[in-house]
């Protein structure tokens, strides 16, 4: 782990998590600090953000990619779906290439690719080649968000390392609320495909932008063989009971929020309005996402795990309940708001306890919970496709009520019971 020379944390915090040190001669190096931990904090949002935009500015898009191509909304959505499969089958073989070559050196190997993909999916000559397109792309741009929470791992002292983590999630969730609301405005009055190359060109900008950014102290261990890098923690993982019910959890969730979540811009579509006006309802996500994780960064240590995974368990429920209802930019935008809630309980509460369940095999835990979660995304999102592709949004939405109850239940009592264990 690096540390500025008078043993404060890049962001000029001192060892015991207290602020920066500027009497007698440190000072100045540890404004120095100060500003260096800024300047790499602000690429990781950067690179967090841009992975984010480009993951959920497809949702919008669906209904004119497959009226571009004259093709069932199905089969668009497989642009979707094998997005999210590819991003969560790379998240281990991304984990395991930054420690042989290094953090910094993954993410712009990956957005090489991710422009490759991007670029490929604009000139898309059919469906199928936009597909393929889509998975290379989303293959590549895994390697942002857990390469930049790794980084911070490997950078800020323990103590500190709340603050740039929840910097970096409120960058997710912004790009969350941005792609959400202006994917769908975007390609009303531009095109999809103007869509698409927006992320690839962000992309190209980040490649440029991470020069600047140097490797973590520490990053690489070349030395380490497949056994030891790959097979051991992997077995740690799976012989853990608990570990086992969390990355169960995560491929539930993934499936009836993120998977689901894609078809609320389609079913106000499908009504008749615009792909603006849907992007923007369902927008509502990011909103939520964002405005809901400054309640919970507030609410940690004042409740407990098991209470705020009930209370995003809530959330989760009441959101499918709205567009149950009806089929309205208002109940959408509601749904979509709670489910940022959701997201913001809920989720953060299982994303910890994947980094706690494990501690001998803590990146492995994470990277795994990852590739879960997306994978039970891509699920989600091709067992709802044929629902959408009949305009039958009601029975998705319902079975996704119907999901949701379980996992909220199993998430807080399970969290409980493992608190008291570990006690």
């Amino acid at each position: 782990m690096s540390t500025t020379p008078d043993g404060s944390g890049p962001d000029g915090s001192g060892p015991e998590g207290g602020g920066p040190d500027r009497s007698g001669p440190g000072g100045a190096d540890s404004e120095g600090a100060v500003a260096d931990g800024t300047r790499r904090l602000r690429l990781l949002q950067l690179a967090s953000l841009t992975s984010t935009v480009d993951r959920f500015a497809i949702a919008p898009l669906l209904v004119p990619i497959a009226a571009s191509f004259d093709a069932p909304l199905a089969a668009a959505a497989g642009a979707a779906g094998g997005y999210f499969l590819a991003y969560g089958l790379m998240q281990v073989v991304w984990g395991v290439l930054s420690d042989r070559i290094g953090r910094v050196r993954v993410m712009r190997l990956a957005l090489v690719g991710a422009v490759l993909g991007g670029v490929a999916s604009v000139l898309a000559p059919t469906l199928a080649v936009l597909v393929v397109a889509r998975v290379l792309t989303g293959a590549c741009t895994a390697a942002l968000i857990p390469a930049a929470l790794v980084y911070v791992g490997d950078t800020w002292p323990a103590a500190v390392r709340q603050r740039p983590l929840s910097d970096l999630l409120a960058a997710i969730a912004l790009g969350t609320a941005v792609a959400t609301a202006g994917a769908g405005l975007l390609a009303d009055l531009v095109g999809w495909r103007v869509v698409l190359g927006a992320t690839a060109a962000g992309c190209a900008v980040l490649f440029v932008a991470l020069r600047a950014l140097p490797e973590p102290d520490g990053a690489r261990t070349p030395s380490r063989g497949i056994t030891a890098a790959v097979l051991r923690p992997l077995a740690a993982v799976a012989g853990n009971g608990w570990a086992r019910l969390v990355l169960a959890l995560a491929f539930v969730e993934g499936a009836v929020v993120l998977g689901v979540l894609t078809y609320l811009a389609p079913s106000l579509q499908a009504g008749g309005s615009s792909a603006a006006l849907a992007g923007l309802a369902a927008g509502g996500y990011g909103v939520g996402a964002v405005l809901f994780s400054r309640v919970v960064r507030r609410l940690v240590g004042r409740l407990g795990p098991a209470a705020l995974a009930g209370v995003g368990g809530g959330f989760l429920v009441v959101a499918w309940m709205f567009p149950l209802v009806t089929v309205h930019p208002v109940t959408v935008a509601a749904a979509g708001l709670c489910l940022g809630g959701a997201w913001a309980f809920l989720h953060s509460t299982l994303q910890t306890w994947a980094t706690e369940v494990v501690p001998q095999a803590r990146a492995t835990a994470v990277a795994l919970f990852a590739t879960l979660l997306f994978l039970g995304s891509s699920a989600g999102t091709a067992l709802g496709a044929p629902f959408a592709d009949a305009g039958r949004f009601a029975p998705l939405f319902a079975a996704a009520l119907v999901a949701s109850v379980p996992l909220a239940l199993v998430a807080a009592l399970a969290r409980a019971r493992y608190a008291r264990r570990a006690a």
